[in-house]
């Protein structure tokens, strides 16, 4: 793997640029709100700012990292400090500093209580959330990985609602034990390899039936962090109780880590267990995306619904990374940006108007569209973008993943689609019932957006249109790396049928 060496450490700035805001504001009076929230801010468009030269000065022809920045940190476990991008972890880095950006300015009325802690662990997820996508030492990554639940479990815990407690040791739960199994599975990789180094890691060829143990151990992590069907139920119960920008950051950046594990590791170091699991995984994948989309049908509370949209609209991104196809797996990816900022948007609106009626219940809702125009038509375009109408960034996703699909599975991409029509029907009803009904008294006097309000949500109404109508940009930084990273598994071989499978795994397991 070719490696582009950094003049300049621009991810290390990236990454530890929000870790001194924090550092800033915990010197900060804590009476001090105004300057606190002020502070948090300019740090956050700063790191945006910072992280802008990734887009323009990334090569899209170079197929190997770039931007790389590599140092020992611990000798005698021969850890580095080993940092770089490619086509596939770009487009995320930018995401994260983006949304770090609208939660503060969402977040700005809403938190009321601890305002500095929070924006200290506002700052603290987001340069976690970038370091696992810079990360190119399995240790350092894992350090990053575990770090970024830390913020996250007091972001929900303590300006979360009134479930928050339940909902914080369920999310930790989960997530704990699935990366307990990956760190077991990175200490087998370390000791069969000798190294941490990721780019070195991606050419090691391990044992068949290893590699489907290892495929497994890894796999817990990521599949409760996307998360798949059955091991999804802390993430409607995580959205439900979070405070906005806790939901924001878990649908716009924490679930698509998962999906960016399977792809940096899960394709990388065990390609011959993905060619042997990936029909498995499709029918998972799929039965995430029917059953999320008929859990919504019978939800009344606003988050819940779009929480459980998002177990079914992740179920489109794994079901296009393991069809194992380019077109497949670039839609996986522009999905997993457009899945951040559409249902990102969403999160956002629904907590506009909890602010100002205290209700997320849908039944509280109707005629909002003549209360709220600005705010309705706002919402309407994120439903439409959700559905995956021509013209918004929904439609080019999921069009890729089902041609992908039905490249590679006819019959995958016949129930897939399913999915599509039952996430219009959702999100239509949704509509329906909150924005053109009769209104209801309850909310007649609702003020429309806020300046505040509209400047957070715009950027995110701008991706919507800018990736529906000319994706080329942002397909363009992943079709080297795609292509790369397809024919690295489709090289592996042949495949071994299931008995022969079992019994390599448990030779695996009995002759060490």
């Amino acid at each position: 793997m070719d490696l582009k060496m950094a003049e300049f450490p621009l991810l290390s700035l990236i990454i530890w640029l929000p870790v001194a805001g924090a550092a800033l504001l915990f010197v900060v009076p804590r009476r001090a709100e105004g300057l606190i929230k002020a502070l948090a801010l300019v740090v956050a468009l700063a790191d945006f700012a910072v992280s802008l030269p990734l887009w323009f000065s990334f090569d899209r022809g170079f197929s190997g990292f770039q931007f790389v920045e590599k140092h020992p940190w611990i000798k005698a476990l021969g850890v580095q400090y080993f940092l770089g991008v490619d086509g596939i972890s770009l487009l995320f880095i930018l995401l994260s500093a983006l949304i770090t950006i609208l939660c503060i300015l969402i977040s700005w009325e809403s938190i009321t209580e601890k305002v500095k802690e929070f924006y200290i662990a506002l700052l603290l997820t987001s340069a976690a959330m970038i370091g696992v996508f810079c990360a190119l030492d399995l240790f350092l990554f894992y350090i990053f990985w575990e770090a970024m639940l830390i913020p996250m479990y007091l972001i929900i815990g303590i300006w979360g609602g009134p479930r928050r407690l339940y909902a914080t040791i369920k999310f930790f739960l989960y997530t704990l034990v699935g990366s307990v199994l990956m760190l077991i599975g990175i200490i087998v990789i370390y000791f069969k390899a000798g190294t941490f180094e990721i780019p070195s890691l991606m050419r090691m060829g391990l044992p068949y039936g290893l590699q489907i143990l290892l495929f497994l151990a890894f796999m817990a992590a990521f599949a409760v962090k996307v998360p798949m069907w059955p091991v999804h139920t802390w993430l409607p119960d995580a959205h439900t109780e979070a405070p906005t920008a806790g939901s924001v950051i878990l649908a716009g950046i924490l679930i698509k880590m998962g999906a960016y594990g399977f792809l940096r590791f899960s394709l990388s170091f065990f390609p011959k267990a993905t060619l042997a699991l990936a029909v498995p995984m499709l029918v998972l994948s799929i039965v995430a995306i029917i059953y999320g989309a008929l859990a919504c049908l019978a939800q009344s509370d606003l988050k819940r619904l779009i929480a459980y949209s998002s177990v079914s609209h992740m179920g489109f991104v794994t079901l296009g990374i393991f069809s194992l196809t380019a077109n497949g797996m670039e839609g996986a990816i522009l999905q997993m940006v457009n899945h951040g900022v559409v249902t990102g948007a969403l999160f956002m609106c629904v907590g506009i108007v909890y602010d100002r009626t205290h209700s997320r219940e849908i039944s509280h809702y109707g005629g909002l569209a003549t209360v709220m125009p600005v705010y309705a038509a706002f919402f309407l375009v994120f439903t439409m973008a959700s559905i995956g109408l021509p013209g918004t960034n929904g439609f080019i996703g999921e069009f890729l993943i089902l041609l992908g699909t039905f490249q590679a599975k006819k019959w995958a991409a016949a129930f897939a689609a399913t999915g599509v029509i039952l996430g219009a029907c959702y999100m239509l009803w949704l509509y329906q019932r909150v924005f053109c009904q009769k209104i209801n008294p309850t909310i007649a006097g609702l003020p429309d957006m806020k300046l505040r309000e509209t400047v957070a949500l715009l950027p995110m109404l701008i991706l919507v249109l800018w990736i529906g109508i000319y994706p080329k940009p942002f397909l363009s930084f992943m079709h080297v790396s795609v292509n790369g990273l397809l024919t690295h598994v489709h090289s592996a071989g042949p495949v071994l049928s299931l008995s022969q499978l079992i019994k390599e795994g448990l030779h695996a397991v009995f002759a060490g």
